[in-house]
Formats: C-alpha cells, sequence, structure tokens
C-alpha cells in the first residue's frame, strides 16, 4: 500500500508471523555485524511504501548535483539502521537536503506525483522478469536471480549469460 503498513502486519504477510521474522533478522544482523553493518530491527515501526524514496532517487540522478549511490546507502541507513520511515515525503526530502541536494525542491518534487507511474511500470517489468526479492541481478534483460545467491549460482548463469550472447 503507499501508505506503507504495520510492522507486524506486514511481518505476518511475509513471514508467517514475528517469531519467524526475528529468527531471519538477528541472522541476518548477525551476518551484517561480521561486515560492519548494524541492523536495527527493533526500531522499524512501519514498514513504508518505496515508491517515493525510488520517486526521489529518480529525481536525484536528473540533479547536478545529486550523488545517487550515496542516497542509496542514506536511504538503507535511515530505515535499517535508524528505524526512519522513509516512505515519509518530509523525512525523505531531509535525507537528500543531507546529500547534497536541495532539500525544499525534493519536497515540492515528492508532493507531486512525477515519475510514480515510471516506478510503477518499473515494479510491474521487475515481476514479470521473476524479481521478487532484494538483492537481485539481471543479466542481459532475461534472466533474473533474486535473493542472497552463493557465488556459484551467480557463476553458472553467467556462464549461461554467455553461451547466449555468443549463440545472437
Amino acid at each position: 500500500a503507499r501508505g506503507g503498513m504495520p510492522r507486524g502486519e506486514y511481518l505476518v504477510r511475509k513471514f508467517g508471523g514475528e517469531d519467524r521474522a526475528r529468527r531471519l533478522y538477528a541472522s541476518i544482523a548477525e551476518i551484517g555485524r561480521g561486515d560492519g553493518l548494524e541492523f536495527r530491527f527493533d526500531l522499524i515501526r512501519r514498514t513504508p511504501s518505496s515508491v517515493d524514496a525510488h520517486r526521489l532517487l529518480r529525481w536525484a540522478a536528473g540533479q547536478h548535483d545529486g550523488n545517487v549511490s550515496a542516497l542509496v546507502e542514506a536511504l538503507y541507513s535511515a530505515h535499517f539502521a535508524e528505524g526512519q520511515d522513509i516512505g515519509d515525503q518530509r523525512v525523505l526530502a531531509v535525507i537528500a537536503g543531507q546529500h547534497g541536494l536541495n532539500p525544499t525542491a525534493a519536497f515540492h518534487f515528492l508532493a507531486s506525483d512525477r515519475d510514480s507511474e515510471m516506478v510503477f511500470a518499473e515494479n510491474l517489468r521487475a515481476h514479470r522478469l521473476g524479481i521478487n526479492g532484494v538483492p537481485c541481478l539481471v543479466i542481459g534483460g532475461r534472466h533474473a536471480i533474486a535473493g542472497a545467491q552463493d557465488p556459484e549460482v551467480i557463476d553458472r548463469l553467467l556462464d549461461i549469460a554467455v553461451v547466449e550472447a555468443a549463440e545472437d
């Protein structure tokens, strides 16, 4: 839903319940700590819609002073490490301002509906490619592999793409 949903409802829909989610999140947090990432799933009270965050990234890419990679990292950190509601346009505008973008311009863009249809179209295309999780790797525009995968699985997919490219 565009307005997001309460965290408990999300956990039931996505994982079947809070207990299962807690176990999965504990495992993710442990792996993250090994890489210097601090996940704070306990701080997340609402699961936001990411439509406006995606719109912000599209807008930032068109700004001369926008560093989209840093903004992506900031959005992930705001949500997963700080529990901020990245579905809130005010929160998104502040984060944009912290990364060299004009926060007022960002807020005005987000308050409009511009690029919403583009985000929905990209989401539909992702679903048609079979993308249903993150991270996701798309090879050759027609093969998608979602979720954390072993390097061997990615290696096999790359081999298939190389063979198909040679046949084209």
